[in-house]
C-alpha cells in the first residue's frame, strides 16, 4: 500500500531540520539574493533559476510584481527581476501586470535587452540560432513605456553589441517619443550616430593615457564614489601620483556608500587604508541609529568565504564585516560574535581593526548556528545573525528581537519562532531594522 499522507520534511544543505515555507516566502528567499544563474556555494545557479521560475505561478499577481519591483529597487538586482516578469508573462493569471512591472523594473537601457535575451532564451536550437517568438503584447507595452525614461547619454552609454540591441527593442515595440527632441536622440540611436559619453570606461577603452584620463577625471569631478574605489589598483598600475588618489578618497562623497565597499577596496589598493578608513567612518557618520542593545551574530563559516556574485570581488563575509563595522559606529551598545565551529566574543575594535577581528577569530569550518544563538541570545537584547542559513542543527526561537539576515538563495533555511527574516543583503539592512522596530512601537 502507498502511504499518500506522508510528512515530507525539509533540511538544510548542512543537515539541520529546515523551516518549510510557502510559496511566497519560498520566492522572495530565492530572488532577494539571486544573481541569476550563478553558482553558489551549494546549489547551481540553474537550479535556482528554475525554482523562480516554477514559483511565480503559485504566488498571487500581485505580490509577485511587488516582489519584482522590491529586488530591483531595493537589492538593486538586475536579472532576477526580469526573469520574475518574463514568467509573468507566461501565466494568464499574471499577464496583466506585466507592462506596469516591467515599465518601472527596467532602470537601465541594456535591461530591455536583457529582458529580451531571457524571453527569447527557451528558443535555442541545436546551433543556438534564436527563433525569436512573438513577443506578448503587454511586454512590448512595457518596453515602450520604459524607452521614454532614457536621455542620449544614457542610450549611448548602454548601447553595447549583441544580439539584441536597444535600436531592436525600438522597432520591436513602435514606442512613442516624448517630444521632438527626443524623437531626434531616437533617430540618431537608429542611424548609430549618437555622441560617445564621457565616462571612465570610454575614455580608458579609447586608447588614452590611463594616468592622464584618471587625473582629468578627478580634477574635473567625473569620477564617482564607486568608480574611484573599482579603480585604485588600475590607477596606482598608471602611476597616478598618491597625493592624487588620495585627495581624491578624501573628497568623495560617502553618504550613499557603506562599509563593505571600503573594505573590499583595502583588499586591493592596501596602500590607501588610512585615506580608506578614515572615509569608511565618515560614510556612516549620519546614518540612522539604533537604540539599546545588539548583538550582532556573524557566520564565519566555509561557505561565507565564496565570492556575493561572479562579477563582485567581495564575499559575504566582507559584507558581514561591513555590517559589523556600521554597528560598531551606531549602535547604543554592541557586542560582536563569530559563529562556526565555536562561538567567540570579537573584541571591540573599529574600522578594518575590527574586519581583521572577525575574520581571524577562528577557524573557517562548519555551520552551528543553533549552538550559537542558544549560547549569546538573551531577553531585552536584539540579536542579528548574519548568515546563508546552513547550519548543522537546530536554531532556537529568539528570546527578544530577533533578525536573521539571509544572504543565499538556497531553498531551505533555519530559525524556528519568531525571527524577523530579511532575504538578502542590501545597503539598507540595518535602516530597516530601525524603521520596523519603530512601526512596532
Amino acid at each position: 500500500m502507498v502511504r499518500l499522507n506522508k510528512i515530507v520534511r525539509a533540511f538544510t544543505h548542512e543537515g539541520a531540520r529546515a523551516v518549510r515555507f510557502t510559496p511566497e516566502m519560498e520566492l522572495k528567499r530565492a530572488l532577494m539574493n539571486c544573481l541569476l544563474w550563478e553558482k553558489q556555494f551549494y546549489e547551481d545557479g540553474v537550479a535556482i533559476a528554475d525554482r523562480i521560475a516554477a514559483l511565480v505561478p503559485k504566488v498571487a499577481p500581485a505580490r509577485v510584481a511587488q516582489l519584482a519591483i522590491e529586488a530591483r529597487e531595493v537589492m538593486k538586482l538586475r536579472h532576477a527581476p526580469l526573469l520574475v516578469i518574463r514568467e509573468m508573462a507566461r501565466s494568464e493569471k499574471h499577464r496583466a501586470l506585466v507592462a506596469d512591472t516591467l515599465a518601472q523594473v527596467i532602470q537601465r537601457p541594456d535591461e530591455m535587452t536583457e529582458l529580451l535575451a531571457i524571453y527569447w532564451a527557451d528558443a535555442l536550437g541545436p546551433q543556438q540560432q534564436r527563433k525569436r517568438q512573438p513577443v506578448s503584447a503587454q511586454v512590448k507595452k512595457g518596453l515602450a513605456r520604459a524607452l521614454t525614461k532614457f536621455d542620449a547619454y544614457q542610450l549611448a552609454k548602454y548601447d553595447r553589441d549583441g544580439a539584441v540591441r536597444i535600436r531592436d527593442v525600438l522597432f520591436l515595440v513602435h514606442a512613442k517619443p516624448r517630444d521632438a527632441d527626443q524623437a531626434k536622440v531616437w533617430k540618431q540611436l537608429v542611424d548609430g550616430e549618437l555622441a560617445s559619453p564621457d565616462t571612465w570606461e570610454v575614455s580608458l577603452s579609447a586608447g588614452k593615457c590611463k594616468r592622464e584620463t584618471f587625473e582629468r577625471l578627478i580634477a574635473e569631478k567625473k569620477l564617482g564614489g564607486l568608480a574611484l574605489l573599482r579603480n585604485l589598483r588600475l590607477m596606482q598600475t598608471a602611476q597616478v601620483p598618491r597625493e592624487t588618489i588620495a585627495g581624491a578618497i578624501e573628497a568623495m562623497r560617502t553618504d550613499r556608500i557603506l562599509p563593505y565597499r571600503f573594505i573590499t577596496a583595502a583588499r586591493y589598493a592596501p596602500d590607501f587604508e588610512p585615506e580608506l578608513e578614515a572615509a569608511m567612518l565618515k560614510s556612516v557618520k549620519d546614518h540612522v541609529r539604533l537604540s539599546g542593545r545588539t548583538r550582532l551574530l556573524i557566520d564565519v563559516s566555509g561557505s561565507m568565504f565564496t565570492a556575493l556574485s561572479a562579477q563582485s570581488e567581495m564575499t559575504r563575509a566582507e559584507a558581514a564585516c561591513g555590517l559589523a563595522i556600521l554597528a560598531r559606529e551606531i549602535c547604543d551598545e554592541v557586542e560582536i560574535f563569530t559563529f562556526s565551529n565555536e562561538v567567540v566574543k570579537v573584541p571591540p575594535r573599529r574600522g578594518f581593526a575590527l574586519r581583521d577581528a572577525i575574520i581571524n577569530s577562528q577557524p573557517h569550518g562548519g555551520t552551528y548556528l543553533g549552538k550559537a544563538v542558544a549560547e549569546i541570545d538573551r531577553k531585552g537584547d536584539r540579536l542579528i545573525v548574519f548568515t546563508d542559513e546552513q547550519s548543522h542543527d537546530q536554531v532556537p526561537e529568539p528570546k527578544a528581537r530577533g533578525t536573521m539576515v539571509n544572504v543565499a538563495s538556497y531553498q531551505h533555511g533555519v530559525g524556528h519562532g519568531a525571527w524577523t527574516r530579511v532575504n538578502g543583503f542590501s545597503e539598507a539592512v540595518v535602516a530597516w531594522i530601525a524603521a520596523s522596530e519603530t512601526a512596532l512601537n
